[in-house]
Formats: structure tokens, C-alpha cells, sequence
């Protein structure tokens, strides 16, 4: 008898990874989208790379450490030590999309620095999520007593923004919605941008973000691979629907 073995294509591949919410692996969806322009990937290496990076953060964990403590300590390692930050030069590369690529430079967007940092985040047991905030893709840190609070940061430079600098990046949003009061942003629609973004949120606005630059390349080859991306994550979903664009 004749047994062969069906490797799975990219995309079959992908769609076994966001076939389920309850058991949806963000990272490994994450990482999966760079292998339609590197299909030589190796998606566990990745993973091991990023797992080593969890190993080395938990290390320099104190047994007794609060979360304040762990979120200053990630943050120290992330930004400071590993230099993970926004690609300013060329914010428009695709590179910027794919986590092992951006393991290596050390550069990417909002979104995709964000991946990694609440991958380690979640490691060393923090309360963090990924907020889908318009433009400009953010994180936040629930913090329980005695620093009881919630912390928002920018994972492009590393800056924790407060509530006024938020409402300020709203602003232009909505200057001419009516939703203003008195040319401010009201607690109740600040807090509706904040709210956590779900694992599959995420990955589809990764989807878009590529989806935007190769549009603006004229490169339909690549296109078409992202629109098949995002018609397995959003099956039920008209194609113009499903989240927003931008990092």
C-alpha cells in the first residue's frame, strides 16, 4: 500500500490555526503570515526564538515581583536592552509585518511590536491586551492592588500615554462627528476605543495592513495571497468587512 504524506499548503496551514477562537494561537497565526513571501519558514523556529526571549525575561524575575515590577522590568527589556522599536525609515516595508523578520531587525509597526510584547508580557504573567485603537495600534496593563490602574503604551516607542494624550489622538477623529463635548473626548467613547482586541481582530489587521501596501505597489500577486488570507479568517464576512486598516 502506498501511503503518502499531504503537507499542507500556506494557506490550509494558516486556515487550521483560526479555524477556533476558544483555541486561537496568535503568535503562530502571526508568524505563519510571512510564509507566503518566505515559504521556507520555519514557523518553530520562530516560536523557539521568541520562547527563548520569554526564558530570559522570566530569569531576571524576582520570585516576589508585582506586576508594576514586571511591567518596568519588560519594558527595560523589550525597548531598552533589546531595542525593539518602530521602523521610522521605511514604516511601509512589508518586513515590518513578519515577526521573524522584524526578530532579527529589531524593527516593526505598532501591531507587530505589540504581538511580541504581550507574547512576553503573558509569559511572566501580566494582564495585558492589544488595543485596536484607530491609526495606531496599542497595548494596556491591567494593574492590581496596590497600584490598582490601567496602563496604555505605545508599543512603537515604548511611551505609556495618558488619559489626555489618548483623547487627544481622537480628536481629529471625531472633530466634526458631534461626539465632542466641548471639543473633548467623553469617557464613555474612550473607553469604547480601549477596549481589548480579540486574537483574530489582530491578525486581521495585520491582514490589512498588507492588504494597503501592496495595493499602493501595484503588486496583485502578493494581494490576491492576502485576500485569500483574509477570506479563511473572515468566511462568513463580506471581504470589505473586518476590520480596520493601519499599524
Amino acid at each position: 500500500m502506498d501511503f503518502k504524506l499531504e503537507v499542507p499548503t500556506n494557506l490550509e496551514y494558516f486556515g487550521s490555526l483560526v479555524q477556533s477562537d476558544a483555541h486561537f494561537p496568535l503568535l503562530e497565526a502571526v508568524a505563519s503570515l510571512a510564509q507566503d513571501e518566505y515559504p521556507e519558514l520555519d514557523i518553530q523556529e520562530v516560536l523557539g526564538h521568541v520562547d527563548q526571549l520569554g526564558n530570559r525575561l522570566k530569569k531576571r524575575l524576582p520570585a516576589d515581583a508585582g506586576a508594576l515590577q514586571k511591567l518596568r522590568l519588560l519594558n527595560k527589556f523589550f525597548f531598552d536592552e533589546h531595542g525593539f522599536g518602530g521602523n521610522l525609515n521605511n514604516y511601509y516595508d512589508p518586513d515590518n509585518s513578519y515577526l521573524h523578520v522584524m526578530l532579527r531587525t529589531r524593527r516593526g509597526i505598532p501591531i507587530s511590536l505589540a504581538v511580541l510584547w504581550l507574547e512576553l508580557a503573558q509569559t511572566i504573567g501580566l494582564n495585558a491586551q492589544g488595543v485596536g485603537f484607530p491609526g495606531h495600534f496599542l497595548v494596556k496593563v491591567r494593574l492590581p492592588h496596590p497600584n490598582e490602574g490601567q496602563v496604555v503604551i505605545d508599543p512603537f516607542t515604548g511611551e505609556s500615554l495618558s488619559k489626555e494624550e489618548l483623547s487627544e489622538r481622537l480628536v481629529p477623529l471625531h472633530a466634526e462627528s458631534g461626539l465632542l463635548r466641548e471639543g473633548h473626548v467623553s469617557d464613555e467613547l474612550l473607553k469604547h476605543y480601549l477596549r481589548a482586541a480579540t486574537p483574530r481582530e489582530i491578525v486581521v489587521r495585520m491582514l490589512r495592513n498588507l492588504e494597503e501596501v501592496y495595493t499602493s505597489h501595484q503588486d496583485p500577486e502578493r494581494l490576491m495571497l492576502v485576500k485569500q488570507r483574509l477570506m479563511v479568517l473572515l468566511p462568513s464576512v463580506d471581504e470589505q468587512d473586518g476590520g480596520q486598516g493601519k499599524a
